[in-house]
């Protein structure tokens, strides 16, 4: 397994081109093209601030003013998080023609999905800067210089359950289903649409379990609420338990890596 893990730098020429590929891919046949990839972002945090603030009006305390940037602060990393995992859980059977060439190596294909998804999350960054230029929030300089550190292990969380899941969708397809679902209750079960603190003391111990919810909060502290970054130790142990999670997700990966060809 390490053989294989530190083989994939070699790859990184394929990954870039695999990357590009499918970004052109996804919006080849568009008129709007890549443009899509600021305007959907844009439009899901329009419908969600339309109902949280005009038609459910009460349904967030008061000091989450603007709620339209805290929404975006957790929406954005979600979208990436999300799409990610249920494009690699298909990745492999749609990808069959290339994994079975003896030489191609099919980690490779759920790591395009989440590098594709990295950078359609870096194309919605310019709509979060705006929203902070607008708004007029104060975000302190050493507080953005966490940003990169918590996408970094929003990438290693991210690539280590692609391949997980990647791999087990081949031996067991009900995977794409079930994950959608999981996927449904994992939004609702993380402080994106609503302040962790509004939960109730035992429901806040179930969330605290949930990796993603620490990566919401910390994108909320450094963009939405002023003030020091207060995440640091919890991101760090988000952090150590991301580094676990992609080794056991490569080491699944690896073991049934010979069976992929059959399979698909």
């Amino acid at each position: 397994m390490l053989a294989n893990l530190r083989q994939l730098f070699r790859y990184r020429a394929l990954i870039s081109s695999l990357v590009a590929r499918e970004l052109k891919a996804r919006y080849r046949a568009s008129t709007l093209g890549v443009v899509w990839s600021f305007v959907n972002p844009l439009l899901l945090l329009l419908i969600y601030t339309f109902v949280f603030t005009v038609v459910m009006p009460a349904a967030h305390p008061p000091e989450l003013q603007p709620f339209a940037l805290f929404l975006f602060a957790g929406i954005l990393p979600w979208t990436w998080f999300s799409s990610s995992l249920l494009e690699s859980s298909n990745v492999l059977i749609a990808g069959g023609n290339l994994i079975k060439k003896v030489l191609f190596p099919a980690e490779v294909l759920p790591i395009v999905s989440v590098l594709a998804g990295l950078v359609h999350f870096c194309f919605g960054l310019p709509i979060l800067v705006a929203f902070l230029i607008y708004y007029r929030v104060p975000v302190s300089p050493t507080d953005l210089l966490w940003f990169p550190l918590i996408v970094l292990v929003q990438l290693v969380l991210t690539t280590g359950l692609a391949l997980l899941v990647s791999a087990l969708t081949v031996h067991f397809r009900d995977v794409r289903d079930l994950l959608a679902n999981l996927l449904t209750l994992w939004f609702f079960a993380t402080p994106i649409i609503y302040p962790i603190s509004q939960a109730p003391g035992r429901v806040r111990q179930v969330l605290n379990l949930n990796p993603f919810t620490h990566l919401a909060v910390a994108y909320q502290d450094v963009l939405f609420r002023p003030g020091p970054f207060t995440q640091g130790t919890r991101l760090l142990v988000v952090g150590i338990a991301s580094a676990l999670v992609f080794v056991t997700g490569y080491f699944v990966f690896d073991r049934l890596r010979d069976t992929f060809a059959e399979e698909v």
